[in-house]
């Protein structure tokens, strides 16, 4: 569990974050960031759920044993912990029932098994208790859930793929521009299992920022919202004195319609829609990724092995 991560070649961060968010939770993407607002959420424990209940002619004993998850990497100690917690955690799929309960009585939530790993893996990772009520409160509790919409933004990847990354990004955050090419590897070797949703977010401090990302925009109203993308983030450290139409004449756009489509209201509207979306689901720092309507909490070099969790699901 612990090592599988290390091993996928992707940095240890890539956000060295301009402003430290002192009342975030996580030390993962919602840690840091170039702009701060909101803190990451907070709950206590069960929070919103009902009281776990046996099945019918069950006993409410705690479990003792789940032989149908392997935590043969856990010592003796840790396991204690996994077992205390998935007697405790409630069903993700909303039952009254604890995780360990629905797993050893094979009830029909299929989720039950992949959050009982999941939790075993968060105790191998050195989470506390606390820690790990919260985390898995964001992955699973209804109301920790985000309505994220991928209509009429760009997709890189299967549009039928399973799992759906969204990340909120401005063009003159640095720690986008180290962002962008791991979240598209992930895509490209998902096999059409992952796609990325990008959602325009510029800071208040990055006029530049606004500036790319309408010429991004317009880009994609000629089908090269992508190669655009990636000519800024290459550039981004010539981006105080970009000329966006150079930009646009090297990958081959017609130069009259950039024009009109970077000064239109349509484009602006875009850019207003993806940061109310953005507010409205937390967002308070760049880059902020959404992993199929959860917040990400967790470092860049755990993005791959939590993606793997999502499709066992």
């Amino acid at each position: 569990m612990h090592g599988n991560s290390a091993k996928l070649g992707f940095p240890m961060r890539w956000m060295a974050f301009c402003v430290f968010l002192a009342s975030s939770f996580f030390l993962g993407f919602a840690a840091f960031g170039c702009e701060g607002s909101t803190g990451a959420d907070s709950g206590s424990k069960n929070e919103g759920s009902a009281a776990i209940k046996p099945a019918p002619g069950k006993s409410n004993e705690p479990i003792k044993s789940l032989p149908q998850i392997d935590v043969s990497e856990l010592d003796d100690f840790s396991r204690g912990i996994w077992l205390d917690m998935v007697n405790e955690l409630l069903s993700p799929c909303g039952d009254p029932v604890s995780v360990a309960r629905c797993v050893a009585e094979n009830r029909k939530c299929k989720r039950c098994v992949p959050a009982a790993r999941y939790v075993a893996r968060l105790v191998d990772d050195g989470y506390s208790r606390d820690e790990i009520r919260e985390i898995y409160r964001v992955r699973y509790d209804e109301s920790t859930k985000v309505k994220l919409s991928h209509k009429g933004s760009p997709l890189w990847g299967s549009p039928m793929a399973p799992v759906t990354i969204y990340e909120f990004s401005d063009f003159q955050c640095p720690h986008c521009r180290i962002a962008a090419p791991y979240l598209k590897k992930i895509v490209d070797d998902s096999n059409g299992k992952v796609k990325l949703v990008f959602k325009q977010y510029p800071l208040s401090g990055h006029p530049k920022g606004r500036e790319a990302a309408k010429a991004a925009l317009a880009a994609d109203r000629q089908g090269k919202f992508w190669e655009m993308h990636d000519l800024i983030f290459k550039n981004q450290d010539k981006l105080l004195t970009a000329n966006f139409e150079d930009y646009a004449k090297e990958i081959g756009l017609d130069l009259r319609r950039f024009r009109v489509d970077v000064k239109s209201k349509e484009v602006e509207l875009k850019i207003e829609a993806d940061r109310a979306e953005g507010q409205k689901a937390g967002v308070d720092s760049t880059p902020s990724i959404y992993v199929n309507d959860r917040k990400y909490v967790f470092p860049p070099e755990q993005l791959v092995e939590y993606i793997r969790e999502e499709l066992d699901q």
